[in-house]
């Protein structure tokens, strides 16, 4: 008999800890959840994995989407760090673009990550064209460096203004640095960005810098509890882009994590979507805490090219576009001084969490007031955190604070606070869909995360989407995306020249040299793909503009032409625009280059129901529900036991360990034969 051989995805949200295993030698799947440990994410992963998991040396990788990164970013608990960088140029992190946090407000504060103290200058300046104005003394480098040792940095970062253009300079001073800095906690800006605009440039290196000791740190403690358990295999992290990577190249570009979790929801919902046959789908992961939002279209998820992990702190890499607010099952709902119902963006978190966890909070959440409707059942608690939900206590609290401040029932009020919380779910899916120009009748909704299912119908009527889709395991799915994430690095260098003056010949063989060596990081990984894919794209725009736009390019080598580079631009600006400008010259800012190593793709019917069940064999009882202003009796189902093309009608609840699923009045689900429930109006 065949020893296993385990595929472990594990996903870390602010409530629960998603481990997903798949065991590669019997085919089969297994799902544990448990609840996060503050302090260190590391333990909780390990206890998950070793509910299912008996012996840690069945395991050949362990792929992880972390929120460390995250949470340090968010909460302001990175490194001291500090900054090295050209003379007259110490306050660009704090300048920012000379935005403000409230932009018609009549002040607007903003603290860098970095104080002024830890930001020092020393003489040296690159111009823009890359010619060296005055070299730098590495002496006086040095010098810099040891004072802010000295003073308490754990970090620090290397940023000269035109490094891009040139990085001689920055070279000489990072080996300096490096020569004196007591830890290896030294990060140099081109070598995380070497692409124009230096506020993007610094703010993604600072974070960088200011996120390596305690990502580092975790990562290492990652190691050590896997390994102590007999664990010797590989771990793989996932990236903001969608991909994963090594976790020595995670300790290096720790900014690249900043929204590891999120993404790797993203990844598998588009690989469980394709499988169905839906190549246009809204991801919607409902957590504790936030609502996340992603539109894929044409089944490939949509990357900006930066993002804003809170104001002032950008980060300029590859990052599925994600669109973020605070409307999670902790979502805490109040009445404001104006007598005006509101939910969120304050959350219970995990701990103390909703009223009805019974662990010290008092305010009502979404999740009381699904539990008061009767959309959770009290004696299944998702998470094996309790035994059972506090009824009472959740129904006293909406009373107290909403109820009786409205002049409703209790009933009415966590109706209220489902309406609302649906109301901004649905501004979020408009926002990536119809905003953008996309009909939602033409996508459907991907719920998933813990609560997510339980709002799916409620999104369909209120955006008008075509259908909701609910995968299999949905309390796990980002976990799930760990396991099918494929192995992804980025490059970007800065061309800026007009597209007459370039070499394209030239510019073609440097940018295949740059994809052979990023390659090459796929093959240190020791990982086997199934096939190595490369990705080039120009930003380009029109002489005079500041936008730019994103040229794909197909031939890079030898081949690549002036004209094909027009020809692909005017395609991509008539794309997004509806429209070329004529008689203006175009610009080549920058040439971004993504290698793919894709892993082998995870057959979906691997969660096909074995020996499933009618809907009527499934049935396990009814309970009274709340909907649509009136009560209904709706009936129950075991989910995970429907047989493939079992029907069911709404109202009903259809419960399985990781989530409940709520099929609206006027809605009726059915079974695929990947076992994913597909939610319609009933026709």
């Amino acid at each position: 008999m065949n020893r296993p051989a385990y595929v472990i995805g594990v996903d870390v949200g602010g409530t629960f800890t998603d481990v997903f295993i798949l065991d590669e030698s019997a085919g089969t799947v297994m799902t544990a959840k448990v609840p996060s440990t503050r302090g260190d994410q590391s333990k909780g992963m390990v206890e998950g994995i070793g509910n299912r998991i008996g012996d840690f040396a069945d395991i050949s990788t362990v792929v992880h989407g972390t929120t460390v990164g995250t949470n340090a970013l968010l909460e302001r608990k990175g490194a001291r760090t500090g900054i090295i960088t050209t003379q007259g140029f110490r306050d660009v992190l704090e300048m920012r673009r000379r935005d403000r946090p409230t932009t018609w407000g009549l002040k607007g504060s903003f603290e860098p990550v970095v104080d002024r103290s830890d930001r020092v200058e020393v003489a040296e300046r690159v111009l823009a064209d890359g010619s060296v104005l005055r070299v730098v003394e590495e002496e006086e480098v040095r010098a810099r460096a040891k004072a802010l040792a000295a003073s308490g940095c754990e970090a620090v970062c290397v940023f000269f203004i035109n490094g891009y253009a040139n990085n001689d300079n920055e070279k000489r001073a990072v080996d300096a640095v490096r020569s004196v800095w007591p830890n290896a906690y030294v990060t140099a800006a081109t070598e995380i960005l070497p692409e124009i605009r230096e506020f993007e440039r610094v703010s993604t290196a600072t974070l960088n810098a200011y996120l390596q000791p305690v990502v580092s740190s975790y990562l290492e403690r990652l190691e050590n509890a896997l390994g102590s358990r007999g664990f010797a295999g590989d771990i793989m992290i996932v990236q903001s882009n969608g991909g994963v990577m090594a976790v020595d190249t995670a300790k290096r570009y720790p900014v690249r994590t900043a929204l590891s979790g999120p993404a790797a929801g993203v990844i598998a919902a588009t690989a469980i979507a394709r499988a169905a046959g839906f190549d246009n789908i809204i991801t919607c992961d409902m957590g504790g805490t936030s609502f996340d939002v992603s539109l894929v279209t044409g089944g490939k998820a949509a990357l900006a090219a930066q993002t804003a992990i809170d104001f002032g702190m950008v980060v300029r890499t590859p990052m599925i576009e994600i669109t973020t607010i605070g409307a999670g099952g902790g979502s805490i709902a109040s009445v404001d001084k104006s007598g005006l119902l509101q939910v969120g963006p304050e959350s219970a978190g995990s701990d103390p969490g909703p009223v009805c966890y019974g662990l010290g909070n008092d305010r009502p959440t979404v999740t009381d007031a699904n539990l008061v409707l009767g959309r959770i059942n009290p004696d299944r608690p998702i998470g094996g955190k309790l035994a059972r939900l506090d009824v009472e206590a959740a129904r006293r609290a909406i009373d107290a604070h909403i109820a009786l401040p409205l002049g409703l029932g209790v009933e009415q009020a966590a109706d209220a606070i489902l309406k609302l919380a649906n109301a901004k779910m649905a501004g979020a899916i408009r926002l990536v869909s119809i905003e953008k120009g996309h009909d939602p009748a033409k996508y459907a909704a991907m719920p998933f995360g813990g609560g997510g299912a339980l709002h799916a119908g409620a999104l369909i009527k209120e955006v008008g989407l075509g259908a909701a889709l609910v995968p299999r395991f949905p309390g796990v799915t980002s976990a799930l995306g760990c396991v099918v994430a494929d192995m992804r690095h980025d490059r970007v260098q800065t061309v800026n020249r007009l597209l007459d003056q370039i070499d394209a010949a030239s510019l073609g063989e440097e940018m295949k040299r740059v994809a052979d060596e990023t390659e090459a990081l796929l093959s240190r990984a020791g990982v086997t793909f199934e096939r190595v894919e490369r990705i080039f794209e120009l930003d380009m725009l029109y002489l005079g503009q500041t936008h730019t736009v994103s040229v794909p390019i197909a031939v890079v080598d030898a081949g690549l032409t002036r004209a094909a580079i027009q020809a692909a631009f005017d395609e991509a600006y008539r794309d997004a625009y509806g429209r070329l400008l004529e008689n203006i010259p175009t610009r080549v800012m920058n040439y971004r280059a993504a290698v793919v190593g894709c892993r082998p793709n995870l057959d979906m019917a691997v969660f096909a129901p074995v020996d499933g069940k009618t809907a009527e064999a499934c049935r396990i009882g009814t309970r009274r529900i709340y909907a649509d202003g009136a009560f209904h009796e709706a009936a129950i189902y075991d989910r995970l036991a429907l047989e493939v093309g079992a029907t069911i009608v709404g109202p009903a609840l259809l419960e399985q360990p990781d989530t409940t699923i709520f099929v609206d009045p006027g809605l009726v689900a059915s079974v695929d034969r990947f076992g994913n429930l597909l939610i319609e109006r009933v026709r």
